[in-house]
């Protein structure tokens, strides 16, 4: 099992020292959030809180992913970084694509790289994307990623981008993960079929094993047998050694673990000193006991 840290609308001055903090204590890797604009006016809901109050996000800080990305490698030397998740199909694919062998090639193959779709329509609209259809792209958004970021020629004629053959270098010295989100069940298939694999954004336990048990069965569906495919979730039983067995048990690889409820309104006024703290003595409880 391996091990993830998450936090987010922080303190922007807080990330690098808790991504060396967590390096330090024995953590695979650390998420960094996405997001683009904070639309003043806005009837969207966010899916993945129990209310789909948005409003949490007004007023925070989020440096763009791939920059902050780039900050964290350059102050750590082992830990992974996953975006979780980049919002892929408002974004153009071969600069992703740059972006993703650049990082991954100046960090020695330390990225994961999450991504999914945006729910907020007003993202597709800032990017001048259009919102129908955004599935589709997004598939052919990841063809573009992969087939690029192996550092070969590649060209690319589909219903939304077409491209004559091209290479980008420097490559990365592997191939990026590229880890899919999202709890649809086109989600599921698309991190099975376009996927090496599936990042949960949280729930409760029995929805996670409804998910869980759909992944499996795409991917026996899909003929779908690699080792390496990743399963990253986040669960109340990743905080025991036992309950992070019985998740290595349903096929998971990656447990992603934070100690604060981000989705609040106003700054996060939690001391740097405090979420240290936090991170390390789940290191010690947790990680130390099952092995990272």
């Amino acid at each position: 099992m391996r091990f993830t840290y998450a936090e987010a609308m922080t303190s922007i001055e807080h990330y690098a020292p808790l991504a060396q903090a967590a390096e330090a204590a024995g953590y695979t890797s650390m998420t960094v959030a996405d997001s683009l604009i904070y639309p003043e006016v806005s009837d969207s809901t966010y899916p993945y809180t129990d209310t789909g109050d948005r409003e949490f996000l007004q007023g925070k800080d989020f440096v763009e992913t791939m920059v902050m990305c780039a900050h964290l490698f350059a102050l750590t030397t082992t830990l992974r970084l996953t975006p979780f998740v980049l919002k892929l199909p408002v974004r153009p694919p071969v600069l992703v694509a740059k972006q993703a062998s650049s990082l991954a090639a100046l960090s020695g193959d330390r990225l994961g790289l999450g991504v999914g779709l945006s729910p907020w329509p007003e993202d597709f609209t800032a990017m001048g994307v259009p919102w129908e259809r955004r599935g589709r792209r997004m598939d052919e958004c990841l063809d573009i990623v992969r087939g690029l970021t192996s550092g070969e020629f590649f060209s690319y004629d589909g219903e939304f981008f077409s491209i004559e053959s091209m290479q980008q270098r420097p490559a990365p010295g592997r191939p990026v993960p590229l880890l899919v989100g999202g709890h649809a069940d086109a989600a599921l298939r698309r991190a099975v079929r376009k996927g090496d694999g599936w990042m949960h954004a949280g729930g409760d336990g029995e929805e996670l094993d409804r998910l869980l048990a759909r992944l499996a069965e795409i991917r026996r569906e899909e003929g779908d047998s690699r080792d390496d495919f990743e399963v990253h979730v986040i669960s109340y039983d990743a905080y025991d050694p036992d309950g992070v067995k019985r998740l290595e048990d349903k096929g998971v690889t990656d447990c992603i673990v934070g100690f604060r409820v981000p989705y609040i309104k106003g700054p996060d006024t939690e001391p740097l000193a405090t979420k240290v703290e936090h991170l390390e003595r789940y290191a010690e409880s947790v990680i130390s006991r099952v092995g990272a």
